[in-house]
């Protein structure tokens, strides 16, 4: 029988959830580096058992750690971090030159193919790549040296580069997204990038329809449909059906928000389904819990604009957690598997493709990363 892994960062260690494919009953494993920010841990598509995890600390910084045992052992591997050439200046929050400066990594990205070769997106917003297992990393510079990369300003959470797509079937095609600079995307590995944010409007921007600037929270993509990305961005959820060249609204029946639909932070897409998309709204940029407290998950089979709540086993009452921008992720077993975590320390799972949910533990520190890896 198949077997499921969860692997959850949360801000205070890192968990690994075990089940077999019934997914009802968990082994948990944690934490490990208690008491560290554990911002991503992913394992590798081309060697399950290898995992890298990005973990911070105020007192610290950060360190990259390797596993090669599926997350029974780990080795901390190389942590420079180096900009390529002179680093420049982004703009700051209040619009003023800053210097770029490394902080942290946000996420981790395995290669397709190789478990040796990751990818990395950094704060201050950059894309780094190991090709040796993370004893050596090196900036991409054609992505921060994108025509508008001095004009990036971060978002409230800081200029993070936060989500990396890689296309698999065309392995130098990469969909990356800045907050907040927008999304953009590469051609010829990692060379020249172009800006893919036509259609998306910020009305909270000098120029809300800038081909730079948009918050953009997450992007998703269905591997049998590579040229399809969904995006949630500050106040939308969006579609692409031509990589990202044009982006349209498809924030339907979402719930209401002083006149807006659809700000949230995470998106995901159905193991099997490429239509069915899932996400889960929250209350505006300032307060970020859910609509009436209760924790509701929307699905839409339909790529978008038809919304349906999925509540059975949620907390409909008195529930105000958030769900981060890489805190859900979706198994591939025949019975699709949906896992989010909260801020409440919660991790849900749901084995019917989100129709029920159960939780598969409770009160950890609060979730920042969900990632699951199913196995043979």
């Amino acid at each position: 029988m198949s077997k499921v892994r969860v692997l959850v960062g949360t801000r205070k260690g890192a968990f690994v959830l075990e089940s077999d494919g019934k997914r009802q009953k968990w082994d948990i494993s944690g934490p490990h580096f208690a008491g560290w920010e554990m911002y991503h841990v992913k394992g590798s598509p081309a060697d399950p058992n290898r995992l890298y995890a990005s973990q911070s600390s105020g007192w610290f910084g950060q360190q990259i750690q390797r596993s090669s045992d599926g997350g029974k052992t780990w080795e901390p591997v190389d942590n420079k971090f180096v900009y390529d050439g002179v680093p420049g200046t982004h703009k700051w929050y209040d619009g003023t030159p800053h210097p770029w400066e490394f902080k942290r990594v946000w996420h981790l990205e395995p290669s397709l193919t190789d478990p040796d070769t990751v990818y990395a997106g950094v704060e201050d917003a950059a894309l780094f790549r190991t090709m040796d297992g993370g004893k050596s990393w090196q900036e991409l510079p054609g992505m921060r040296g994108h025509g508008t990369g001095s004009g990036w300003q971060p978002g409230a959470g800081g200029l993070g580069l936060h989500t990396i797509i890689l296309d698999p079937k065309d392995p130098k095609r990469i969909f990356i997204a800045i907050s907040a600079a927008g999304a953009f995307r590469t051609d010829d590995g990692g060379a020249t990038w172009k800006a893919i944010n036509r259609g998306l409007r910020s009305e909270y921007i000098p120029d809300p329809d800038a081909e730079v600037g948009h918050c953009v929270h997450h992007m998703a993509m269905h591997p049998s449909r590579p040229g399809v990305l969904f995006m949630q961005k500050h106040w939308d959820v969006l579609r692409s059906d031509n990589a990202g060249d044009v982006w349209k609204e498809v924030n339907g029946n979402l719930p209401d928000d002083a006149g807006k639909r659809g700000f949230g932070f995470v998106i995901d897409v159905h193991a099997h389904e490429p239509e069915t998309i899932y996400v889960v709204p929250i209350k505006s940029d300032s307060q970020h819990f859910p609509h009436e407290g209760k924790l509701r998950v929307y699905r839409s089979r339909t790529g978008g604009n038809d919304w349906e709540p999925l509540t059975k086993g949620l907390p409909q009452s008195d529930c105000y957690v958030n769900v981060l921008r890489d805190a859900m992720a979706v198994d591939s077993l025949d019975s699709c598997g949906v896992y989010f975590g909260t801020t409440g320390g919660q991790v849900y799972a749901s084995a019917d493709a989100g129709d029920s949910w159960n939780p598969i533990v409770r009160d950890l520190p609060a979730v920042l990363s969900v990632e699951v890896q199913t196995l043979a």
